[in-house]
């Protein structure tokens, strides 16, 4: 039982207690994570309160909510009641613990989801590769030897192992889908101020989003559904109604899905361009869209983010540059030297290419992508070849990633499982507001055995 809705179907059925999986979920991380290295805390007492909690109210005949015992865990720039919010970084270690929950952390819990921990991440959700030179690297589950992507590395690398059965993650530029390509599970990052971020330590904002991660598709829509709504602590959270997608059907007959071609396959290793083929396959599609401009707004992209996460930090920049990450203090310094005129023009492109691609979605409802150019590189790998060149691994992993976190869209990893080799994604890419329409082409993928994560069984994956 690897899902988080088949362990809350055991739980309010009385198969199993709440209690129980939570202890499973904790053994399982003490027995593995010395290797994996996802957790950067494990709140293993409030957790067991919060199981017990539940098996109360089943018992005295209370609805104990939709995700019922499910452990889950989050990425440490979400605030939790009781630990300081790390975002990957050491200096924020010396700040106060939280003292409320960030609004998605409370929602999980109030559909009764139980919070185990909190995972490790890039500095400041600056990176591709979660190799944290404070906390250390986390491990792909697929060979130890391989990273897990990021900024959400240990977000995906806890439901890859089998830890948790579901986690949350952000993404600014691909920090929940280049993860969840890497060690093949499912991962959403929704439109846009769709998903509240309050409580949650921001990199760039006109770009940041959260969302799931999960072994299913109807784990990552109930999830979705659970922290969607309206939140005045998040002033970009939109005001639309909630949508469920959890009922989303399986009839894609009327769909018009296509292909991204031109720079979505010009720098791709094999591997990656055939697992996009093996999707386009499954649904017997053979039409092809062209993305204009796709290379000039991941460099937009860039001079955005790099902008804004310098601003943010311009400060401690200044005080104690000795007490970053290498790897990120350097960008950052780089993001500051950014002209304005530089910033401002990226702005106004994004508007111009935003417009491109609402006139591509009045034609198309769902476009297929890579997720990432190659599988997980090793730890430590600096360089890497794509189409003939040596280029640097850390910024290129986002190639497909960036053009599209660029104006908000929603985009779902899914994961293509390799006969011998390790785990790759494919971007399912909507118009706003259209993650059913994602779904539901996925849910057909998934029934079809196309896509499926693999989970190494551990923990809570018992039940």
């Amino acid at each position: 039982m690897n899902d988080a809705l088949s362990i809350a179907d055991a739980v309010r059925e009385g198969k199993v207690s709440a209690v129980e999986v939570v202890q499973a979920a904790l053994k399982g991380i003490a027995a593995r994570d010395n290797e994996l290295n996802c957790f950067t805390a494990v709140t293993a007492e409030s957790a067991l309160e919060d199981a017990a909690r539940i098996d109360r109210e089943i018992a005295q005949g209370n609805y104990p909510g939709l995700l019922a015992g499910v452990p889950f865990a989050v990425k440490n720039l979400f605030d939790v009641a009781g630990l300081t919010t790390l975002a990957g970084s050491k200096i924020n270690a010396e700040n106060p613990p939280a003292i409320k929950d960030a609004t998605a952390v409370a929602k999980l819990k109030q559909a009764g989801a139980v919070l185990v921990g909190a995972l490790n991440m890039d500095e400041y959700a600056y990176g591709f590769v979660t190799e944290n030179s404070h906390y250390g690297a986390t491990h792909n589950p697929h060979d130890l030897s391989r990273v897990t992507g990021g900024s959400s590395g240990g977000s995906a690398a806890a439901v890859a192992a089998g830890l948790v059965p579901l986690t949350l993650g952000s993404d600014t530029n691909g920090s929940i889908r280049v993860p969840a390509a890497f060690c093949g599970v499912f991962g959403l990052k929704p439109t846009y101020g769709r998903l509240s971020r309050a409580g949650v330590a921001l990199f760039s904002s006109s770009f940041d989003h959260i969302g799931p991660f999960a072994s299913s598709v109807r784990d990552i829509a109930i999830a979705f559904d659970v922290l969607q709504g309206e939140d005045g602590r998040d002033p970009v959270c939109t005001k639309r109604p909630p949508v469920e997608t959890r009922n989303f059907t399986q009839n894609i007959d009327n769909l018009r899905i296509a292909i991204a071609d031109d720079y979505f396959q010009s720098k791709a290793n094999p591997e990656a361009l055939a697992a996009v083929e093996q999707v386009a396959r499954a649904l017997d599609v053979r039409d092809y869209i062209t993305i204009p401009e796709a290379h000039r707004a991941r460099a937009a992209a860039f001079v955005i983010t790099a902008s804004e996460g310098a601003n943010l930090h311009l400060e401690k920049l200044r005080e104690r540059p000795q007490d970053f990450d290498p790897a990120t203090r350097d960008r950052f310094l780089a993001g500051a030297l950014i002209p304005s005129s530089w910033y401002i023009q990226a702005q106004r492109f994004r508007k111009w290419y935003r417009d491109r691609l609402c006139e591509i979605f009045q034609n198309v409802d769902v476009i297929i992508a890579p997720t990432t150019p190659c599988p997980a590189p090793l730890i430590g790998q600096q360089t890497m070849i794509l189409d003939g060149e040596e280029i640097l691994v850390r910024p290129h992993l986002g190639l497909f990633t960036q053009p599209l976190s660029f104006i908000g869209l929603p985009v779902l990893s899914v994961p293509i499982q390799q006969q011998n080799g390790l785990p790759l994604g494919v971007q399912l890419i909507a118009a706003p507001y259209n993650e059913t329409l994602i779904l539901q082409v996925a849910s057909v993928l998934e029934a079809k055995g196309i896509v499926s994560a693999k989970i190494l069984s551990s923990g809570a994956s018992q039940f």
